[in-house]
């Protein structure tokens, strides 16, 4: 009877220790699993292409010299990720549209607009015949320096408007930062942007010389309309380099 009963007890240990055994393993193959998981989720965010960090320009980008009265600015164009906005831009550019156009809305801390022939904000026609919809992409934010598209309200808006982000306060643990924003762009708005209009407007260049001009012309005095008291005009655009 004794033989049996330790026989039992020995029998019983062993179910135990083997339990424990696969339960450690599980365990790790648990956590294996979340950090591969977790890995990957991170990989897949940093490939995303963040073009507006690098002020080298790639055959890919074209780039852009506005002449304004208060100085010239260099940006660089992505028509791989807003190509219907670029061409436009390009084309209007090459043609002389934005020759001797105003800034007609100047908000200092927020962003200087222009684009407008009328120079009231009004006006403004793109090349397609009709307004046009945004273009949204994972690889372009409204970071300090960046180049968009004004647009309206209405889903297809876009004419000719466009406006440069000016503001260079800290915005990088603002409420307005989307969900799945780079943490490389959130880095990038510790120098300023306007966040909370990523996904809704179109962004289609950065600024890559000139920042120093965007801010004379954000700093000059306006009307109660945002409309500098001075004429600031876009003397014209000239195009340094087409995408290849």
């Amino acid at each position: 009877m004794k033989s049996k009963k330790m026989i039992s007890l020995i029998a019983i240990i062993v179910i135990i220790i083997l339990g424990g055994i696969g339960f450690f393993f599980y365990h790790q193959n648990t956590k294996a699993t979340n950090v591969s998981e977790s890995d990957s989720s991170s990989s897949v965010a940093s490939n995303v292409a963040l073009p507006q960090l690098s002020s080298t320009v790639s055959k890919k980008e074209a780039v852009v010299e506005l002449q304004t009265t208060k100085g010239n600015i260099k940006i660089k164009l992505f028509p791989e990720y807003a190509p219907k906005a670029v061409k436009n831009f390009l084309t209007h550019s090459k043609k002389g549209y934005y020759n001797n156009t105003l800034f007609h809305r100047v908000i200092n801390e927020f962003m200087i607009q222009g684009g407008d022939p009328k120079g009231d904000g009004t006006g403004g026609e793109s090349i397609y015949g009709k307004p046009f919809g945004t273009e949204i992409s994972k690889s372009l934010y409204h970071i300090r320096g960046a180049l968009a598209m004004a647009q309206t309200s209405e889903p297809n808006s876009i004419g000719s408007q466009f406006y440069i982000v000016q503001n260079n306060e800290d915005v990088s643990t603002s409420a307005d930062i989307k969900d799945g924003t780079p943490s490389k762009i959130l880095d990038a708005y510790k120098k300023g942007g306007t966040p909370s209009l990523d996904g809704t407007y179109t962004v289609f260049g950065q600024v890559i010389e000139g920042m120093d001009v965007v801010d004379k012309i954000a700093a000059v005095e306006v009307n109660s309309g945002d409309k500098p008291t001075t004429d600031i005009k876009v003397n014209k655009i000239k195009v340094i380099q087409e995408a290849k």
